[in-house]
């Protein structure tokens, strides 16, 4: 026989001693979102859980209006030609940090895959093939970035700080878990653009005390570290 699950008086999975168990259990009974949408990974929001997540998306507004951030909106499909530029920036970033170098000192033409084997391609419009094939944004920093130089002309541009909170899409190939690891995520990002590497030094100074204000009125716990 298999090892039987503890659970407490209530019928609830024990967290300590069976937490895969207990998890689905929790957000299942709290009506948060719903696994059985018959595809993979992407939950339906039951009324519940969307007005929870609808209160934290309203403090993290505030905090970005607050701070001068102004909300933007891009659009679902980038072209496949961006996706290089988004395989090139993530790869480097993660080989700089491997090798505890500055982004800037690594060669595009030496990185890895990046997003391309995680992405939603849109290949079809109708019955007529696509002459460039489009894909759903798994994050938005290429999209972003290719119309930031398009908006900064001048330092009187600067700093640019905007954000979105938007729906982004990965193939996840791994089992999927409600929040932890899906195939459709809601995502708030922010990025900015600075004069001067002390201006973007003082952002990121600002956007950790964001994360403390935003902690503390979810009442969790936060430790902040900086990444070697």
């Amino acid at each position: 026989m298999g090892k039987k699950v503890a659970k407490a008086n209530r019928g609830i999975p024990s967290k300590s001693e069976a937490f895969t168990e207990w998890y689905p259990f929790i957000v299942e009974a709290a009506e948060l979102v719903d696994k059985r949408y018959p595809i993979k990974g992407m939950d339906v929001w039951r009324p519940y859980g969307w007005k929870t997540m609808r209160l934290i998306d309203a403090l993290t507004h505030g905090e970005m209006e607050r701070t001068n951030h102004e909300e933007v909106n891009f659009p679902l499909l980038i072209p496949e030609v961006l996706l290089e530029k988004e395989n090139a920036l993530v790869a480097r970033l993660k080989r700089a940090r491997e090798e505890g170098v500055d982004p800037d000192e690594l060669r595009d033409e030496e990185e890895e895959a990046g997003f391309k084997k995680e992405v939603y391609w849109v290949r079809h419009a109708g019955e007529n093939e696509l002459d460039v094939p489009m894909f759903l944004r798994p994050t938005s920093e290429t999209a972003m970035y290719t119309m930031f130089p398009l908006w900064i002309r001048s330092h009187a541009d600067l700093p640019l700080k905007v954000y979105q909170t938007v729906n982004t899409f990965r193939y996840e190939t791994k089992q999927t878990r409600s929040f932890i690891r899906v195939r459709e995520i809601h995502f708030f990002e922010a990025h900015t653009a600075h004069v001067d590497e002390d201006d973007a030094t003082a952002q990121i100074e600002q956007d950790l005390d964001i994360v403390d204000r935003l902690m503390h009125k979810l009442c969790l716990p936060v430790l902040k570290a900086k990444r070697p």
